[in-house]
């Protein structure tokens, strides 16, 4: 019996209940002092007819802005995020970018498209950005110019503006080339200071995630894995920026080992950008795409003519959406940690892979009779182990009734994210996908010395011995570890079966692969964790082919959004959030890290299969 649990749950739900209650009314005050409540009735039945699409004039540029962010799915906002976090940043979805960056190449009235820097974080995973790189080649193919600029460049922008026909920076601009690092906090001594107790129970010498409650430097293990993970890493950049730049990858290996930054005119001279301009000489170059006159003045001539790719993609059709077929081809996305139940009230949190949701999503698809193939889309660190149990549980179901299922890994699908992948039909993976961590851990504080130094006292009463085994007022005693224990190893010698089975690898292969490793996409591929190299289009492509469909079928994708998220995406659409300040968003991403880890953790058994939460790749 574990009372304080019961009391969280009440302080849970009570406080929820009282923070809706304020977020209702300050919203509701919100919207009566804009006079919003007639635009509410107007949104609302603009929800049941098409909305009006925007127009694409004749010789327009399309630009594709690297601070939009492009995340698998289409991410919507509830009123209560507006109001603590104001609108979010403009953003399209992965395949819905790919998709208009294809149709532009074919469509007349887009003569050119522009890749515009931005001076914040590139708004795309490194997964995801290699295949928005394939959809940018390919419009390239067509023949039609792709300009680059910006005052600066770090090596994951480059990469990708490297594909530009003409490559622009600023003449005091700089090239940022000095390779990439991976940086970790570790805080054992810190805790110790407080008098916070940690303990850990875990499988793997590479399951590092509790290192940085636990060391005080990073393990031997730790630092070899992520170094051949960023090497992986860092080669693949390499190979994207020498070949499109006709360079080789000693030579920008040096300028990495070496320099560290290129400067204006050092950038050009050794080969990295074509030409240095201020931006009103882009601009007059990209009016001279689109036919319009060059006029004199900075204010004049500080604009021409231009779609964005959010816009233009709400123009495109998905033509594999649009079929008239039967059979479906379900699509499901599943980003974000892993967490046990149901998620928010919707079941559909965004950012978070709720379980029971995710599950309840997979078990109505295979009871509709339609759908004859499933892509799972997964972007995930990990997370709860029953949870990544409850979700592979129907992925199983639904090939027990001879439906298969084809796994597309985004820029992350580790740990629980593997497991909840590793029997599909096929797994297909980027290059720069992170995977694998097959390792399984659980984390315990204790406040015992903090409680002594701050004047708490905690009396305890109990039935049996091991009554209170899960209490922060101490530490586990020996014979609890003990039994913890033997629960990570099961559960761990459980993921290896799943795995032998799933990949039809030989335990003694598995075992070797696992301890907890991280690997990159390539590696995976190379190691058999992965089946196939490629994209969410050639996971499609697979599972349509697996299923012998042909050209008879349509694509749907799941979750689908309620009337209500779509009525606030429709409202709080126009609303772009501006960009932080460099030093704001790296405060913002250090401490909503820390955040996110606390939110996520609520296995009920304490035990997580979850990536090392600190690795930050910059």
């Amino acid at each position: 019996m574990r009372e304080p649990s019961s009391m969280r749950q009440f302080l849970k739900y009570t406080l929820a209940s009282l923070t809706g209650s304020i977020l209702f009314f300050l919203l509701a005050g919100f919207l009566i002092t804009l006079g919003a409540m007639g635009l509410m009735g107007v949104l609302i039945a603009s929800l049941a007819r098409d909305g009006g699409v925007p127009t694409v004039e004749k010789d327009s540029v399309l630009i594709y802005d690297l601070a939009t962010l492009v995340p698998d799915s289409p991410t919507f906002q509830g009123p209560e995020s507006f109001v603590l976090n104001g609108p979010i940043a403009p953003q399209v979805a992965l395949r819905q970018a790919v998709l208009a960056l294809e149709a532009a190449a074919e469509d007349d009235r887009i003569v050119a498209l522009y890749l515009k820097g931005s001076p914040t974080t590139l708004g795309i995973g490194l997964a995801n950005q290699q295949e928005l790189a394939q959809a940018i080649t390919r419009f390239k193919e067509s023949g039609k110019p792709i300009l680059a600029y910006a005052v600066g460049w770090s090596e994951r922008e480059y990469a990708l503006v490297s594909l530009a026909d003409t490559l622009y920076l600023h003449p005091f601009g700089e090239l940022e080339m000095n390779g990439l690092y991976s940086e970790t906090l570790y805080q054992a001594d810190a805790l110790e200071k407080l008098g916070v107790g940690v303990q850990v129970t875990r499988t793997g010498a590479y399951k590092s995630a509790v290192e940085p409650f636990t060391n005080n430097a990073m393990s031997p293990e730790e630092r070899e894995q992520t170094q051949r993970l960023l090497q992986d890493l860092w080669q693949g950049l390499l190979s994207d920026m020498s070949q499109a730049r006709s360079l080789t990858p000693q030579q920008i290996q040096a300028i990495a080992n070496t320099q560290g930054f290129l400067f204006g005119e050092a950038a050009k001279t050794q080969g990295l950008v074509d030409e240095l301009a201020y931006e009103d000489e882009v601009v007059a170059a990209l009016r001279e795409l689109t036919g319009e006159e060059a006029t004199d003045g900075e204010e004049e001539g500080a604009d021409f003519r231009q779609i964005d790719l959010p816009t233009y993609a709400t123009t495109v059709e998905d033509d594999w959406a649009n079929r008239t077929a039967k059979a479906k081809v379900a699509v499901v996305y599943a980003e974000g940690p892993i967490v046990y139940g149901e998620g928010g009230t919707d079941g559909l949190s965004p950012g978070l892979i709720a379980g029971d949701a995710l599950a309840h999503q997979l078990r109505q698809l295979r009871r509709d009779d339609q759908v004859k193939a499933v892509v799972l889309r997964v972007n995930s660190p990990g997370g709860s182990a029953l949870a990544s149990e409850v979700i592979l549980r129907e992925v199983q179901l639904i090939q027990a009734e001879g439906i298969p299922v084809v796994v597309s890994m985004g820029d992350v699908a580790a740990s629980g994210g593997y497991w909840i992948a590793a029997s599909a039909d096929a797994i297909v993976a980027q290059p720069g996908t992170i995977t694998g961590s097959i390792g399984v851990f659980s984390l315990f504080l204790n406040l015992e010395d903090l409680s002594d130094t701050v004047g708490f006292n905690w009396e305890t009463v109990k039935t049996a011995e091991l009554a209170d085994m899960f209490t922060l007022s101490r530490p586990k005693t020996v014979q609890e570890l003990a039994i913890l224990q033997s629960t990570v190893d099961s559960l761990y010698g459980a993921f290896l079966d799943r795995v032998e089975a799933g990949r039809q690898l030989p335990r003694a292969q598995v075992a070797d692969l696992a301890q907890g490793r991280v690997w990159s996409g390539q590696a995976s591929y190379d190691l058999g964790l992965v089946d196939e190299l490629g994209g969410l289009q050639v996971a499609l492509e697979k599972a349509v082919e697996l299923a012998e469909l042909g050209d008879d079928w349509r694509l749907v994708s799941y979750p689908e959004p309620s009337d209500w998220q779509q009525f606030w995406a429709t409202f709080l659409g126009s609303q772009a959030q501006p960009n932080p300040d460099p030093l704001t968003a790296q405060v913002q991403q250090i401490w909503g890290e820390h955040l996110t880890l606390v939110q996520t953790l609520n296995d009920p058994r304490g035990l997580y299969m979850r990536l090392p939460f600190t690795l930050r790749i910059d």
